[in-house]
Order: C-alpha cells, then structure tokens, then sequence
C-alpha cells in the first residue's frame, strides 16, 4: 500500500512540475511571460505577437521576434507551428546572449519552408562544426549549418512538431520526429524566441522541460 502510495505522490509531483514548466514558458493565455522586438520598434509588439484559444498567432510582417524573460540552460523544447496561409519564414531561436533589433545574437532552428532544421548562425554567433563554404573565404552574413536529411515538413496548413534539446550547448533539433541537425555551442545559456519574419505563423502546444 505505502509503495503504491509513493508511486502516486510521485507522479502528482511529476505532473506538477511539468505543468510549472510549462507554464514558465507560455500559459496558453498570454505572452506576459515573453518580451517582443520589432524592426525599428515600427509598431507595438502586440500588434505582432498575438493569442486566441491557447494559439500564438505571429504576423510575419514587421520583420522581428518574442523572447522569453528568462534564460534557460540544460532543456527540451517542444512546440508544434503551421502556416495561416502561404507557406513562408520563422524560426526558433535559442541561447540568445543578446536580444538585439531586429536580430539577436543567438541561435536559429531554422523553420523557413523546405528548409526546417538548418542551423542559421545569427548576428555573430558561431557553432564549433561550422566552417567556410569551399571557395569562400569570408564569413556570410548569416552563416548556415544545413540539414541533415530530405525535408520531413507536412504540407501547408497542417501542424509540424518541433523538438529542440539543448545540453550543455550540444543542439539536437527534430522535426515531425525526424532529427535534422546536431551541433554545439560554447554558449551555455540563453534566452528562447520565435521569429515573426515573411508571413503569418502560428504556434501552440509549447512544453519546455528543463533537465
């Protein structure tokens, strides 16, 4: 009996603290956990960032991103995103040293259509496996670790899972259960964001869990 008991108590304390987690990063009513960037501060972020019935709703158009208030280390991020409408450009953004306008430096999961899992090194930052395309010989603008396999999105409209775990700065990012990229980092910690770049995305279902 006692150990059934603890059985339960402990799951309890599980769903609790997963729910807590959670909650830290989006409550599925608001964005007061989340400060927002636009280009050139053109309009007030709520005019951006948006959400209705547990869905973040991003425009895409002024170029920009929302970012958590916190930093967060060792974790796993899980969210699902589709298009509203034509197929376009967004992106995860994680270990954000630097919420600059209107890019931070950080690191971008790449979401844009067909490309979803690239590695785009942004306003400065750097992963140790990238070097210099052959016959390149300076540093692009917006460096880019490419994907791994064919594109595993689903068509527009529909709903694709993203995962992204972060450990000590070693990156794993899967798309629709697919892994996509690996890479490391010696920026340990940093603030997560989601990008409103192109036309309108919408995310949901966001779960962050902290190792």
């Amino acid at each position: 009996m006692q150990a059934k008991l603890s059985i339960i108590i402990l799951l309890a304390f599980l769903a609790v603290s997963c729910g807590q987690q959670s909650g830290e990063i989006f409550n599925g009513k608001d964005l007061s956990n989340w400060n927002f960037v636009v280009e050139n501060n053109a309009v007030p972020g709520d005019q951006v960032y948006t959400v209705k019935e547990g869905v973040i709703s991003i425009k895409g158009e002024p170029l920009g991103y929302m970012y958590t208030k916190e930093k967060y280390r060792n974790f796993t991020l899980e969210l699902e995103y589709r298009w509203a409408g034509e197929a376009s450009n967004s992106g995860v953004f994680i270990l954000i040293e630097d919420p600059a306008n209107p890019f931070p430096r950080g690191i971008e999961c790449q979401l844009m259509a067909g490309k979803a899992g690239d590695f785009v090194l942004l306003n400065g930052s750097d992963l140790n496996e990238y070097t210099l395309p052959e016959g390149v010989t300076e540093r692009p603008k917006f460096p880019v670790i490419g994907k791994q396999n064919p594109s595993s999105e689903k068509p527009t409209g529909e709903w694709n899972k993203v995962q992204v775990t972060v450990i000590d700065g070693a990156i794993s990012v899967y798309i629709n259960d697919v892994l996509q990229n690996e890479a490391t980092s010696t920026v340990k910690e940093g603030h997560i964001g989601l990008q409103s770049e192109g036309k309108e995305v919408q995310f949901r279902n966001l779960v962050l869990r902290e190792a």
